[in-house]
């Protein structure tokens, strides 16, 4: 199965993988890469970066929102193969060595599997390594304060809930926040659709999350591409906004 590569704006894409998106931003020949997608999306994520008119070799760093398998997947592969650099959020980058893991567990699965949708995402996380052990043997915290001197000029935003070193990525010069699981617009276990949190399960601490909202409500912007879902159009603020209304 190819992903779903969709241009969203001047050289930037936001691709479609098995239940989770990344973001490929090119600027001549870079690219910056915000997640990987699972680890079985490894040829999806390729032939991705190869749809865009890149290849792995071009990618200047790797940006991961943070560090659940489902967006870490690959990155380990890239640092490993090509020497990309893997930046995080510092407070992320042990839970990227895996000195700890804040993920949602079999038992909380277990107990929500009653829930629409639960089941066929929780078969379909296992077959594509949710559960593998893929940590980053060398990540690295974000080289700079501000806007990171990479493809697009991506400026970090800490969003601390759903682990504690989240971080969403705010494109400034094109009104794009890329929100990871910070905020996002749907998932298969979520029968809302539009700007939501995550269902309570997926998050380390729920009340930071809702909390971290407040941050994204500040942004300026009209696009969001979430780690799960479609692109949400409109006020980036909004968006936050009504999210923390479902939310309370």
């Amino acid at each position: 199965m190819r992903a779903d590569v969709r241009q969203v704006a001047d050289g930037i894409h936001l691709v479609h993988g098995s239940n989770t998106n990344w973001v490929i931003i090119t600027e001549g020949n870079e690219i910056t890469l915000v997640d990987t997608g699972y680890p079985g999306d490894r040829e999806q994520l390729l032939a991705s970066l190869e749809a865009v008119g890149g290849a792995p070799e071009a990618v200047s760093a790797v940006l991961i929102t943070h560090a659940h398998n489902d967006h870490l997947g690959s990155a380990e592969f890239l640092r490993c193969t090509y020497g990309t650099p893997i930046y995080l959020h510092p407070a992320e980058v042990p839970h990227a060595r895996r000195e700890f893991l804040h993920q949602v567990t079999i038992g909380q699965v277990l107990k929500n599997s009653w829930r629409p949708g639960v089941l066929p995402w929780s078969v379909h996380a296992l077959r594509s390594g949710g559960t593998a052990h893929v940590p980053v043997a060398v990540p690295e915290p974000f080289p700079a304060e501000g806007a990171l001197d990479l493809p697009g000029r991506p400026v970090p935003v800490h969003t601390p809930g759903h682990t504690d070193g989240h971080a969403a990525f705010h494109l400034p010069d094109t009104g794009v926040l890329i929100s990871g699981d910070a905020l996002v617009s749907g998932h298969p276990t979520s029968r809302v659709k539009g700007p939501q949190l995550l269902p309570d399960m997926f998050h380390h601490d729920r009340s930071r999350a809702v909390a971290s909202l407040d941050v994204l409500a500040a942004l300026d912007g009209d696009l969001m591409l979430p780690g799960h879902g479609p692109a949400h159009r409109g006020p980036v603020g909004e968006a936050a906004l009504q999210a923390k209304e479902r939310a309370l």
